[in-house]
């Protein structure tokens, strides 16, 4: 008897959890359904050689000694010859077998409840809309904030998707009737691209803000500048009025992320951090002392330590 790889069959690792091997006959399952696919003998093959890898996989029992041997039972006998069960209702014409009061028997037939929403396994009687499939997908911080047109491959098809402006980490963007197929001509299930998004090497996003630090000399926070800072959309001119202090936060109005729902975009702010001069030579330290005499100020006069 020529003896089938049923890990290859399903397309899972030796090294497979149970949870991982049921997730998986369930999509195949469901994808090479009969009537999925009305009228073709070669998705009926299919669909049949997945529920037999299945039955042994599915069960520990059977799936130890498949390891074990490459065969469940006596040698000579395949998983599907050992003991017959009758196949479940609106399934017949298919060929379901199981081991005698193993503790996987009707691990088939419970999948088939699982699929159709019953508590057996009958064959849906009308339209059923096809499950939904979730897909995550890793974009830049620029393409977040910008939107981005893309192809992804998902279920062997190559999809054009449009991801728009807004989107963040854990944001779940629908593409309609993309999922898996319906049952008895029903629609398909609908695409969720799940977003998960790179960090910037230097602007942090909270909700909809974005907020920058920029390092300024002790001259520019007294005095007063006018610098160019970065925006998502480019360089823009920023002015420090005299007097910024380390910490304070200057606001970009509109600079922000676009809302994902409803127009508009959140603001940038720049935080500003003052940088103490290091190294000075004898000049710079008397000109500095000269400064703390002619502006005798106290920051912490006001605290009560």
């Amino acid at each position: 008897m020529v003896q089938k790889d049923y890990y290859k069959v399903l397309g899972v690792s030796r090294k497979a959890t149970e949870e991982e091997i049921k997730k998986t006959y369930r999509k195949l399952a469901r994808k090479y359904h009969p009537d999925v696919n009305v009228g073709s003998k070669a998705a009926e093959a299919r669909f049949k050689e997945l529920s037999e890898a299945y039955e042994v996989l599915g069960d520990p029992e059977k799936r130890k000694e498949y390891d074990l041997f490459g065969f469940t039972g006596p040698q000579g006998e395949g998983p599907s010859s050992r003991y017959r069960r009758e196949a479940p209702p609106g399934f017949e014409g298919y060929d379901f077998s199981f081991s005698r009061g193993g503790p996987g028997a009707g691990n088939v037939q419970d999948i088939f409840a699982d699929l159709f929403g019953g508590a057996r396994a009958a064959r849906p009687t009308g339209p059923v809309k096809g499950q939904d499939v979730q897909y995550t997908m890793e974009i830049s911080f620029d393409d977040a904030v910008k939107g981005l047109k893309t192809r992804i491959n998902v279920n062997h098809d190559t999809l054009s998707v449009k991801i728009p402006p807004g989107v963040d980490t854990g944001s779940k963007v629908r593409v309609a009737g993309k999922g898996e197929p319906g049952i008895n001509k029903g629609p398909r299930g609908d695409l969720y691209i799940i977003t998960k998004v790179r960090a910037h090497p230097y602007f942090e996003r909270k909700g909809d803000n974005i907020f920058l630090d920029v390092p300024i000399t002790f001259a520019e926070a007294a005095l007063g500048a006018k610098l160019r800072v970065p925006t998502p959309d480019g360089m823009t001119q920023l002015t420090i009025p005299p007097g910024t202090q380390s910490g304070q936060k200057l606001r970009l109005k509109g600079k922000g992320v676009p809302h994902l729902r409803g127009g508009g975009r959140g603001d940038q702010f720049v935080v500003i951090r003052v940088t103490v001069p290091r190294d000075l030579d004898a000049r710079s330290e008397q000109l500095i002392r000269d400064l703390a005499q002619l502006t005798p100020e106290d920051p912490r006069s006001k605290l009560r330590w």
